[in-house]
């Protein structure tokens, strides 16, 4: 892959991590907020919908991917990734939360930050042919 398919892929990740983030953020401020769940309880939530949200467009348009490649396999690793992504938000989100005593909200911006950069770098190795 050549620099320039290079920045538009990261570009299109972008786009896409960006739109699963305000999915993300939206969805845990309402469950903690509005249904009175705790916020790690709201995270698990929140992050599981964005994570299918984030897998359809990578597949569909971010990432090549072969058309050949079993799909439920590639579904799965996609989760096992994910499942590993959504530990590393836990456990910022606790750190930053419960020692550092940063509004939860906030936190979760930092949480997805270094999560985003591990998702990146992880589905590229995976989806990618």
């Amino acid at each position: 892959m050549n620099d320039n398919n290079l920045g538009k892929q990261i570009l299109k990740f972008t786009v896409v991590g960006g739109s699963a983030f305000v999915i993300d953020y939206l969805l845990l401020f309402l469950c903690t907020e509005f249904i009175g769940m705790p916020y790690y309880i709201s995270n698990i939530i929140s992050f599981s919908v964005s994570v299918i949200f984030n897998y359809i467009l990578s597949v569909k348009w971010v990432f090549d991917v072969e058309d050949k490649r079993n799909k439920s396999a590639e579904f799965v690793v996609f989760i096992i990734l994910s499942v590993i992504g959504l530990g590393i938000n836990q456990v910022v989100m606790w750190a930053a939360v419960e020692y550092i005593k940063i509004y939860y909200m906030l936190a979760k911006i930092g949480a997805t930050a270094i999560v985003m950069v591990y998702n990146f770098i992880s589905r590229k190795m995976v989806l990618e042919k």
